[in-house]
C-alpha cells in the first residue's frame, strides 16, 4: 500500500511536466478525459524495464570499419546513425548499410523519431547522387536501399533529387538492385519517383489508424495509403510498409491494418518493437514477446502479403534484400498458377 501510495503522488506531483510530453504526443489540444490515458501510459511505462530477448548487437570487424570510412569519404549519411537503428551492428558487419539522401535535418517531427528536425534542412547536394553511386560500388552492393529524411521546404519535396540518384547509381552499378524509402510523396512527386523505376518502393504508415498522433501532423493514414496505392499504379512492381509495434496498438487493429494495406496491394510487409531511441521520445508501451510477433506474421502471412518480416528487431531496411527475392518468387509462383 505504501508503494501505491508513493506513485499515486509521483504521478499526480508529475502531471505538468507529463503534460507537456503529453502535448507532444498527441501533437493537438485536448482535454483532461483525453489526456488521462496517456498520462497512465507515460507513468507506468516508463520504468518499463527491457526484457530478454531485446538485445542489440555491438558493431565489429573490419567491414564495419570500412562501411565508416566509405561513407566519411563520400559525406554520407546513413538511417542507421541519425535514426539510432538498432540493427546497425549487424547490418554494417555484413558490409551494408541504408543511405540517407538530402541531408541531415527533417522538416518533420515525428514523436518516436530521433533524426534531427527543423523548419527547413540543408541545401541539397548536386553532387550527392555520384557519391552515392560511388560508394554503392566500393562496398560492392548487389542490393541498394535508400531513404531520406521529409523535406516539405522544397517544391517537389525532393522527388526529383530522389530521382537523381537512382539513376546516377543505375549508370554506375547497372547490376545493382534499388529499393526506396520514400516521403508520403502523391501524384507529380510519386510520378517522378516512378519514372526512375526502383524495384521496390516502400512507404510506412507506422502503425495503427488510431495511434497517428505519434506522426508530424502532416502525415495521416489515409495519405500514406494514397502514396502506396499511387505507386503500384504508376508502374512500381513491389510496394512494401512497415508498423511498428509496442505503441498501444490491439490485435484488431493490426487485422484492419493489414486489410487496408493489402487493398492499396503492398507487397511486403514489416513490424519490429518500437525502442524509445533517447528520453526526448514517446515512452513504450509494451514490449511484444516473440510469440506474439509469430502470431502477428500469421495474420498477416493470412491477409495475403507475399511477404511477411515480423522481429523484434525488423525494420523497413532490415534484411531488405532476402524480402525482396522472397516477394519475387512469390510474384512468380501466383503467375504461374494463374496461368
Amino acid at each position: 500500500m505504501a508503494e501505491q501510495a508513493a506513485h499515486i503522488r509521483w504521478v499526480v506531483g508529475s502531471i505538468p511536466s507529463l503534460a507537456i510530453r503529453a502535448v507532444r504526443f498527441l501533437g493537438r489540444p485536448f482535454s483532461f478525459s483525453t489526456i488521462l490515458p496517456i498520462l497512465t501510459h507515460m507513468t507506468i511505462n516508463t520504468k518499463i524495464r527491457k526484457p530478454d530477448w531485446i538485445r542489440v548487437r555491438l558493431p565489429a570487424g573490419n567491414k564495419w570499419e570500412r562501411v565508416d570510412h566509405i561513407l566519411a569519404r563520400h559525406g554520407l549519411h546513413t538511417v542507421c546513425d541519425e535514426a539510432r537503428c538498432p540493427n546497425k551492428g549487424e547490418c554494417w558487419g555484413c558490409g551494408t548499410a541504408t543511405f540517407m539522401i538530402m541531408g541531415d535535418i527533417c522538416t518533420r517531427g515525428c514523436r518516436f523519431c530521433a533524426v534531427t528536425s527543423g523548419p527547413a534542412g540543408r541545401p541539397l547536394r548536386a553532387d550527392e547522387p555520384e557519391a552515392l553511386a560511388s560508394a554503392i560500388q566500393e562496398m560492392g552492393l548487389s542490393y541498394a536501399v535508400i531513404t531520406s529524411v521529409d523535406r516539405d521546404d522544397l517544391d517537389d519535396r525532393g522527388a526529383g533529387h530522389f530521382a537523381a540518384c537512382i539513376r546516377a547509381i543505375r549508370a554506375k552499378n547497372p547490376g545493382v538492385k534499388i529499393e526506396v524509402l520514400t516521403p508520403d510523396y502523391i501524384d507529380e512527386e510519386m510520378k517522378i519517383v516512378a519514372a526512375a523505376k526502383p524495384e521496390v518502393l516502400a512507404h510506412n504508415v507506422e502503425t495503427v489508424r488510431r495511434l497517428q498522433g505519434v506522426r508530424d501532423a502532416r502525415a495521416s493514414f489515409d495519405k500514406s495509403i494514397k502514396t502506396l496505392t499511387q505507386a503500384r499504379e504508376f508502374g512500381i512492381g513491389i510496394t512494401k510498409s512497415s508498423i511498428l509495434l509496442g505503441l498501444g496498438e490491439t490485435r484488431q487493429e493490426l487485422l484492419e491494418t493489414y486489410t487496408k494495406l493489402r487493398r492499396a496491394k503492398v507487397d511486403i510487409l514489416v513490424m519490429g518493437q518500437y525502442l524509445q531511441p533517447t528520453p526526448k521520445e514517446i515512452p513504450v508501451v509494451e514490449y511484444i514477446h516473440p510469440d506474439t510477433f509469430a502470431l502477428y506474421a500469421q495474420d498477416a502471412q493470412a491477409a495475403g502479403f507475399s511477404t511477411v518480416v515480423a522481429s523484434p528487431f525488423a525494420r523497413t531496411s532490415y534484411h531488405a534484400f532476402d524480402a525482396w527475392k522472397a516477394g519475387i518468387a512469390s510474384e512468380a509462383k501466383s503467375h504461374k498458377e494463374a496461368q
